[in-house]
């Protein structure tokens, strides 16, 4: 289950959510070529990837900044720009291009600094934009909790699209990252987990200060929990139903 977009398009142009896009994909594209060559691998990730015990040891701190803009692999970075695209938006609707580009990049550093402090000694480099975006995620989720998100659910062959309040899905993404967490060894590399919960964590708790200041609840009450525009209706779904023969 993923989603593939929201029912409340912003109402001026995205052009930070824009302008991250095309940062992270062009730098992807830069490196692409040496993807299949381990050993430059290694030295371009040792460069520009956070690595926790150089870190928390006082070096190479604007890593936590460049990880930010790197990918490990086609996936990751549509994975990544998917959730942005569909979820920045609204956010930078309504804090306004520049708070909203200060935000993420608080987030995306806070999430850093978080998956240094789980795993202090790590050796094993880190990148991806998926901390600043769990921030992303977090502010949606506390200002428009009851947004439809359009997912698109597969199982084995079967394919729907379904809208379902944001909430949901949100709260199901966050609980995925709290139960990969229990038992996983982020010395060993692999999802960094808690800098997703760390991000969505400093996330929450900075639009919380723009959530008060429109007026806290009262402003779910003027809202009903949606952003600001005119609800997008989309075309039913022409994904059908499969079955086995």
């Amino acid at each position: 289950m993923f989603p593939i977009r929201d029912h409340n398009p912003s109402g001026r142009t995205p052009y930070v959510v824009y302008a991250l896009m095309a940062a992270n994909i062009l730098i992807f594209l830069s490196y692409v070529g040496i993807m299949d060559n381990n050993q430059a691998m290694y030295y371009f990730f040792s460069d520009w990837a956070i690595t926790p015990s150089r870190v928390s040891g006082g070096a190479h701190l604007e890593t936590l900044v460049t990880s930010m803009f790197l990918h490990g692999g086609w996936m990751h970075l549509g994975g990544n720009m998917l959730f942005l695209w569909i979820f920045g938006d609204n956010l930078e609707d309504e804090m306004g291009h520049v708070k909203f580009a200060l935000f993420y990049l608080a987030c995306g550093i806070g999430a850093g600094l978080i998956h240094v402090l789980s795993a202090p000694y790590s050796q094993v480099p880190t990148v991806g934009a998926s901390g600043a975006i769990a921030g992303v995620l977090g502010g949606y989720l506390l200002l428009y909790p009851k947004a439809k998100v359009d997912v698109l659910v597969i199982f084995i062959v079967f394919f729907r699209i379904f809208p379902i309040p944001a909430w949901i899905m949100l709260g199901l993404w966050f609980a995925m990252q709290v139960f990969g967490s229990i038992g996983a060894n982020p010395d060993a590399g692999g999802v960094a987990y808690w800098a997703h919960i760390g991000g969505f964590g400093v996330g929450l708790a900075l639009t919380s200060l723009l959530w008060l200041k429109l007026g806290g609840t009262r402003f779910w009450n003027d809202t009903d929990g949606h952003p600001p525009h005119p609800e997008h209706k989309y075309a039913a779904s022409r994904i059908p139903r499969t079955g086995r023969k």
